[in-house]
């Protein structure tokens, strides 16, 4: 018995990384999961290998249930497969962690529409495709009167909180993520669905590639970058026992930060159309009178 039995979970890029832990988690604490894997190079080129596969064999070798999905996220269709397979075949959908991810990072000065798009699509539209589909049927479910503690859990990062020097593509695709979840949890409240988001540091294909140094496994004592850290707030954040909704934490190692997000400051309301020569010493006095903001990742 665990705080997600008989829960049926998704999880894109549930084959590796981040995503092969939380899968391993969720199927430790009772889940019946969708191992969701393209089964694609960091940068989004595909493969012939299929990670899910290796996950769900492992989730059985312990005696749980899942099966494989090689949908892509960010196709439409096959995001709605993948829902749907879900419910035929664990007769039901209660969480989907969006958790599938590519990089192709650049200068911004130099980077392609076609490095840009391939990011926001599997990123952005890649949330958004299997979520809209899923509010579907949790909207359906409770119309019907069958409301499920339905929970989304997405992956944002701190990249696309504060910013990334080089990542552009990757700090709009993952800010986007963060402002989707928090209006999805305001909107689908209404349906039993709770969400929330998760900026998270940890060892993957990613952060091996863009801070080689800083993601080296220790010889010996914690692992403060191992993924399996950052698994237990995902399985709590996706089970009926969560009970907190539009929220973004950052997780890193045993650390847990709750984000204050973009909050109102120092205001000033003079009743009248300012003058373009005052708006300066206007906007500066009201800087100086509000904290100073985080520097972006690698300025």
């Amino acid at each position: 018995m665990g705080i997600c039995d008989g829960r049926v979970v998704i999880v894109t890029g549930g084959g590796r990384g981040l995503g092969r832990a939380h899968s391993l988690a969720f199927a430790a604490e009772g889940a019946k999961v969708v191992v969701n894997d393209l089964g694609a190079t960091l940068d989004g080129a595909p493969t012939d290998e299929s990670p899910a596969a290796e996950t769900v064999r492992d989730i059985e070798a312990m005696g749980g249930q899942a099966i494989v999905n090689g949908d892509d996220v960010a196709d439409w269709d096959g995001a709605g497969h993948m829902v749907q397979q879900a419910v035929d075949t664990f007769g039901g959908l209660d969480t989907i962690v969006c958790n599938a991810g590519i990089v192709r990072d650049r200068m911004f000065a130099n980077m392609s529409v076609d490095e840009w798009d391939a990011v926001i699509r599997v990123h952005l539209r890649g949330v958004f495709c299997p979520l809209r589909h899923a509010a579907a049927y949790w909207r359906d479910e409770s119309k019907a009167g069958t409301t499920r503690a339905a929970r989304i859990v997405t992956t944002s990062s701190g990249a696309g909180l504060r910013g990334s020097i080089g990542q552009s593509n990757y700090v709009a695709a993952k800010a986007g993520i963060a402002a989707l979840t928090l209006n999805m949890a305001a909107e689908l409240g209404r349906y039993g669905v709770l969400a929330n988001t998760i900026a998270p540091s940890a060892r993957s294909r990613m952060t091996e590639q863009g801070m080689p140094e800083m993601m080296k496994k220790p010889e010996s004592g914690f692992d403060a970058m191992d993924p399996a850290n950052i698994s237990p707030f995902v399985v709590w954040l996706g089970s009926g026992d969560c009970d907190v909704t539009g929220r973004a934490l950052e997780l890193a190692g045993g650390e847990v930060c709750v984000m204050n997000g973009w909050n109102r400051g120092p205001s000033v309301d003079e009743g009248r159309r300012f003058e373009p020569a005052e708006v300066g010493a206007t906007v500066r006095r009201l800087i100086a009178e509000a904290p100073e903001p985080e520097a972006v990742h690698g300025s």
